[in-house]
């Protein structure tokens, strides 16, 4: 069972430059706090949480750059004002070329429960941005074990990588948007009960058998997850048995919503693509699963189960980023990433 705890926050309008798209980000902007393993250096942090616990707990805009290193530990944002952590790469187009890592190990049964708690980041604030650093949860399988676990609302996060196994990506609430990154896990490793969540252009990777998507949505609102243009692949390492056993999604709540968009698809998944919940507490009645020009190796002689949807291409054109995460995105979704 997912056990979750609910924090709300009032939106805030969000503006932050950043670099521009194609280049390097080898050295921090003006203003920003510093992080640099093993730094010796006056004004500068050897850890996140460190920077991130000298910002003002007040409405200014602030922004951290990460030197390259492996940080391990927990970091909590919850700070009123906008903030961005800029990690160093020599592509911003893409999480291949990060060299900033934050790992922890903690899971949910050693906190009492809590997936959050959990969460290698837990971002409980408005207007956050990230760009090009990895998450990792160290854990492992055997309980639920956040990467990120995500209470805001304007969120992006851009060729950002989320590793884990179960419930790696909690997108729990408010708009956000995850964008030419990478995400690995097993068991339910995308979920959550609020959230209005944009996923494009990213390496969905699966370690072992289990479900992509694990939608919570419990009364027929305006939430969904939408994924376009995404790739699903295994992991090199995938376990034994993996194979025909990797499902989209299955349905946590009674109103689970998912579309998936123009994905390419090598890991070869279960022919149905779409799985219920457990087989005595199916959840299907009211859910909305769907896809709209699904290809790859991975869906050969796919046959999809009766309660999802394959769209027309004009039914297609109604789910999107807008649909999403709501019209007025270009005032806080850095476009450049957009697919």
């Amino acid at each position: 069972m997912k056990v979750l705890r609910y924090f709300g926050f009032a939106a805030v309008f969000f503006y932050l430059p950043v670099d521009v798209l194609g280049g390097s980000r080898t050295s921090p902007p003006n203003g920003a706090v510093i992080v640099r393993a093993g730094t010796a250096t006056s004004g500068e942090f050897q850890t996140i949480s460190g920077a991130v616990n000298s910002l003002p707990n007040d409405d200014s805009s602030r922004s951290i750059f990460v030197y390259p290193g492996n940080y391990t530990e927990q970091v909590s944002i919850t700070r009123p004002g906008p903030l961005t952590i800029f990690g160093f790469t020599y592509d911003t187009t893409t999480y291949k070329s990060n060299t900033v890592i934050i790992q922890f190990g903690l899971s949910a049964k050693l906190t009492s429960g809590s997936d959050d708690a959990s969460g290698t980041l837990r971002v409980h604030k408005d207007n956050f941005r990230m760009y090009n650093v990895h998450v990792k949860n160290t854990f492992g399988s055997g309980s639920q074990a956040l990467a990120v676990s995500q209470y805001g609302n304007r969120v992006g996060f851009y060729g950002c990588a989320f590793i884990g196994f179960q419930d790696t990506v909690l997108a729990e609430q408010g708009a956000q948007v995850y964008l030419k990154g990478y995400i690995e896990g097993a068991v339910d490793f995308i979920f959550g009960q609020r959230g209005q969540a944009y996923f494009g252009g990213n390496v969905i990777a699966i370690s072992s058998k289990g479900h992509v998507t694990a939608s919570g949505r419990e009364s027929n609102d305006n939430t969904s997850y939408v994924f376009n243009r995404n790739t699903i692949t295994l992991t090199p390492g995938a376990a034994p048995g993996t194979a025909g056993n990797v499902f989209l999604g299955r349905p946590w709540r009674d109103f689970a919503k998912v579309i998936f968009l123009n994905t390419v698809i090598t890991a070869p998944l279960n022919s149905s693509l779409w799985s219920v919940w457990q087989p005595d507490q199916p959840n299907t009645s009211n859910i909305f699963f769907a896809d709209f020009n699904t290809t790859g190796s991975g869906i050969k002689g796919a046959h999809r189960a009766n309660f999802s949807t394959i769209l027309t291409a004009t039914q297609a054109t109604h789910y999107s980023i807008s649909s999403a995460v709501g019209d007025d995105f270009n005032e806080w979704v850095d476009t450049s990433y957009v697919v």
